[in-house]
């Protein structure tokens, strides 16, 4: 007899419809076809197991299994479930008419236990699309799935509760959740705030500014000096996450299997800080089936580079398209994927080796010439792609014990937001432009437009400062963000000022430069 279930694979960061079908006939031998995985493969001894200890019996005829479409790879063990099933109905040992309504995933335990699958979320999304009735999935899975409107998520802690969900015996209520509830629920909810910084009041202007035209930023100070606490805390001034951009992320995270059971809802902005030691795939993605890297699953949020230039060149040098294009293509000789990759890179790092050029009380130890090769560990074309650059120094004992009252994060963002409504009003004929940072160099001439005064003031910086020309666009971008934060319509001289500041790694007498 001929029986059919229905999996769902996940592509990128979207998913698609795989047909499961099972024939048992006169025969012997168990075949599995449609190019399973090891994973698929290995399921047949899980599948066996599971089923005896119901008290069901695994057929001793010819098995054939198929997964369709034949030609595409399938991968993992979220089969088994919908394989087990498949074998039970095409044995004729439950109804196989049923089965047809729903699409199932899960992976069998010897013991018939379920445990949880990747990629429920684009799955979840892809059945409602193809019309099933409901989504029959591991009970750690649930939450996840539910956010799915119009579609019956029924949880199973095992197989025989779905076992007897199919067969009519134990009703099982869909899981549903109010999605929009859930997302006010959490929204801004950040552990970290700017309300705990005491001091560095030019540091938390800066990444103000960042945050409300979307630029990235590097900071360079020595150690201590709150680098890393001031960059943890950037997400929780960043615009709230609109309901659209939290169903993306929340995919994305769905499809590496970073969301926990309690978590159904990224409403958060992401914030992801690799090691120094992680690898060009590991941070950009990829993988014999491309799988979304550290830089997608900051897509939306903000990914921190600690010590820059200690991560290796090569992995720097693989951001620069993404930085550029917002999205990441991973290509294979049979497969192209692309990921999103929009976000905000912040960066830190030492002046110098020992950490202490500079300083205005320690002395740095490092030889003539060790400087300069410390800093040209960064590429000129990924600075490039950096607004601001900001001189962190260290917090005297009098700000630290100051007891005054300090902006909260929450006072910093409405500002952010204010600002960030005046550019999507500037580019609402842009689609895919939201914030001053994308601004292609054309727009810039358009946009930015500056006085005679404003120009002879940059004329000077550049000339005065040994400003190198690329800074000449990034300038422009930062001084029309710090305009929208003024509320102003125009440039004016103050805020090209304030601009120009935040190019020190531009200046030919940094870190003695010649």
């Amino acid at each position: 007899m001929l029986a059919k279930t229905f999996g769902g694979a996940v592509h990128g960061v979207n998913a698609f419809k795989i047909t499961i079908e099972v024939d048992v006939n006169q025969g012997t031998g168990f075949y599995m076809v449609g190019l399973p995985d090891n994973a698929i493969k290995e399921s047949t001894q899980r599948i066996d197991t599971a089923i005896k200890q119901l008290g069901y019996k695994f057929p001793r005829r010819k098995v054939v299994v198929n997964l369709a479409p034949a030609d595409v790879r399938k991968e993992g063990a979220g089969y088994d479930l919908p394989i087990a099933l498949g074998i039970l109905a095409a044995s004729e040992q439950i109804e196989a008419e049923v089965l047809e309504k729903y699409m199932i995933m899960g992976e069998l335990a010897l013991d018939g236990e379920l445990r949880p699958v990747k990629g429920v979320l684009p799955i979840a999304i892809e059945a409602r699309k193809e019309g099933f009735k409901g989504f029959i999935l591991p009970y750690e899975n649930a939450s996840e799935a539910a956010i799915v409107n119009n579609l019956d998520i029924i949880p199973v802690k095992n197989l025989e509760e779905a076992l007897q969900f199919l067969g009519g015996t134990h009703a099982i209520k869909p899981l549903v959740k109010d999605t929009r509830e859930l997302f006010s629920q959490n929204l801004n909810s950040y552990k970290a705030d700017f309300a705990d910084v005491q001091g560095q009041e030019n540091i938390k202007r800066a990444l103000e500014i960042a945050a409300a035209g979307g630029h990235n930023v590097i900071m360079i100070g020595p150690p201590g000096a709150g680098k890393t606490m001031l960059a943890k805390r950037l997400a929780s001034i960043l615009p709230p996450l609109t309901l659209f951009e939290a169903l993306e992320t929340t995919k994305i995270h769905s499809v590496v299997g970073k969301l926990s059971a309690d978590t159904s809802l990224v409403a958060a902005r992401p914030f992801r800080a690799p090691h120094h030691t992680i690898s060009d795939v590991a941070l950009v993605g990829g993988g014999n089936v491309p799988q979304p890297g550290e830089i997608s699953l900051a897509h939306n949020g903000v990914l921190f580079l600690d010590e820059l230039p200690e991560f290796k060149r090569s992995v720097l040098e693989v951001m620069r398209q993404p930085l550029e294009e917002r999205r990441v293509t991973i290509s294979r000789a049979k497969v192209s994927v692309e990921f999103p990759a929009s976000f905000m890179l912040i960066a830190s790092m030492n002046p110098c080796p020992c950490g202490y050029y500079n300083h205005p009380e320690k002395e740095c130890i490092c030889s003539p010439g060790v400087v300069q090769r410390y800093l040209s560990k960064i590429s000129g074309p990924l600075l490039d792609r950096i607004d601001l650059h900001v001189e962190v120094t260290p917090v005297s004992f009098d700000e630290m014990t100051a007891n005054r009252k300090v902006e909260d994060s929450a006072t910093i963002r409405a500002r952010v937001e204010k600002a960030r409504t005046l550019q999507l009003e500037r580019f609402k004929e842009h689609k895919s432009m939201y914030s001053n940072a994308m601004m292609p160099s054309p727009m810039v001439k358009e946009v930015c437009q500056i006085s005679e005064a404003g120009r002879n003031l940059l004329k000077t910086a550049m000339e005065k400062l040994g400003l190198s020309a690329r800074a000449y666009d990034r300038i422009l971008k930062v001084a029309r963000t710090i305009a929208d934060l003024a509320e102003s319509e125009t440039i004016k001289v103050e805020h090209l000022a304030e601009a120009i500041q935040y190019r020190s790694l531009d200046r030919e007498n940094w870190a003695g430069q010649p």
